[in-house]
């Protein structure tokens, strides 16, 4: 090995070791929102569909602030971008925490949507930064390394919260049906109050993170060289709309976020329709994070090494769907188990999904990630159609009516969605090379 090559590896592991701490950070925000929903729904004496706000106003300041990052991003650079996002994260979270004490949900969800907005930002640098900082074809390996951070830090979420937040929450629920209204609104502004140190808390600690990342050793890397394709060169002056396989995998991202947090957000509100106990259930978004975990260590283990990123994604749509008929096939803590095991399924999705969207973008590759960012905001639509449709029918035939359609078109992405157009586009590269030759 040679020198240059010695002292490149260090600063490479040390990348991805920062990277992995952001992971950490946005998958530990990011996997709150399950416990929330119910923290929500008592503190805010809510229903069902009222409390499913939490992960729609979350979600969707990822479609309307993924494109406004990319041009962010080309403003500041990655590095300075993701300290800027983790600053904006710190700005939601005191927002929520303050308005949450003073019971006005409209502010407690502004806070969120603030929390979110940090997160496009900083999800749109670090995910093609993983992407590029190696060979593409390497991408899901990579990316599965900083999904085992995300989800360590989502199995530890709603542990943390559920014991400094919600501890007993199942008992205050029954004293608050039996409470007077002055009783009761003493109950739930002090159980409301609970969340404010731990938000306060984790406010310093985005803020410090922040001054951290822009005075951190990672390098600025230039998507515009890193991801090129074969057919790149003068025809690279064109629109995304020459790039199909890209609008597909934003589609794919928006189906895949939506059953993703139909596992783990709504797995608590899944349960507690079989009348499972809230001390229980507050619980439930740590066992399909688990079950992610696993599914990045398998995926880890045998990505690009014994199987592509393209079949075993295959692989994994099939599983979800055998899964979600499993759910609806069974009753109480049995189908809730199922619904955690889409977990499994689910793990190596994103780090599948995402680079197969971008792949050959070129000087593109910003825009184009924040397009796939965009469809994060399927973690908003999904959930919510599921919380309005179970006012109305079996919340089982929701869920598996909601989750098929999803997994199969994961299913047609991996098999055949992700080369549509790159294929044209290199043969047309071939072609004017060919031309080239043959008039010389």
């Amino acid at each position: 090995m040679s020198v240059s090559n010695a002292s490149a590896q260090p600063r490479y592991l040390g990348s991805i070791a920062i990277i992995g701490a952001l992971f950490f950070v946005f998958g530990f925000v990011t996997w709150l929102n399950g416990p929330l929903i119910a923290f929500a729904q008592l503190a805010f004496d809510l229903d069902e569909v009222g409390a499913f706000l939490v992960p729609m106003a979350f979600y969707l300041s990822y479609f309307f602030l993924a494109v406004p990052s990319s041009a962010i991003l080309r403003r500041t650079g990655m590095k300075r971008g993701m300290a800027l996002g983790l600053l904006v994260m710190a700005i939601g979270a005191a927002v929520f925490g303050e308005f949450t004490t003073q019971r006005w949900y409209p502010g407690a969800l502004g806070g969120l949507f603030v929390i979110g907005a940090g997160l496009a930002v900083l999800q749109t640098a670090v995910n093609p930064y993983i992407s590029i900082l190696g060979p593409i074809e390497g991408a899901a390996q990579r990316i599965a390394v900083m999904g085992i951070c995300n989800k360590i830090a989502g199995i530890l979420a709603p542990i943390v919260l559920g014991t400094m937040v919600l501890h007993g929450m199942g008992d205050l629920a029954e004293q608050v049906k039996a409470a007077d209204p002055a009783t009761k609104a003493q109950l739930l502004n002090t159980f409301a109050s609970s969340i404010h140190g731990p938000y306060l808390l984790m406010a310093g600690l985005l803020a410090l993170l922040a001054v951290g990342v822009l005075f951190s050793p990672l390098p600025e890397l230039r998507p515009a060289e890193a991801n090129r394709s074969s057919s790149d060169g003068a025809g690279d002056s064109g629109s995304l709309l020459r790039y199909p396989h890209l609008w597909l995998g934003a589609l794919c991202i928006f189906v895949y976020v939506g059953v993703e947090v139909m596992a783990g957000d709504a797995i608590g509100t899944y349960g507690h329709s079989f009348g499972l106990p809230l001390d229980k259930t507050k619980f439930f978004t740590s066992l399909t994070l688990g079950g992610m975990l696993v599914g990045y260590v398998v995926g880890l283990i045998v990505i690009p090494r014994f199987i592509s990123q393209e079949r075993y994604l295959s692989l994994s749509a099939v599983l979800g769907v055998v899964l979600t008929i499993g759910a609806f096939a069974t009753h109480g803590y049995v189908s809730v188990g199922f619904v955690a095991a889409l977990g499994f399924a689910n793990a190596m999705m994103w780090p599948a999904i995402f680079p197969l969207g971008i792949r050959g973008l070129g000087r593109h590759t910003e825009v184009g990630s924040a397009v796939m960012i965009m469809g994060i905001a399927g973690g908003a639509v999904v959930p919510q159609l599921y919380a309005v449709l179970k006012q109305h029918l079996d919340f089982q035939l929701v869920f598996v009516l909601l989750m098929v359609p999803c997994y199969l078109y994961i299913l047609y992405f991996a098999q055949a969605g992700h080369k549509v157009g790159l294929r044209d586009r290199r043969g047309a590269a071939a072609g004017a090379v060919a031309a080239s030759s043959s008039s010389n």
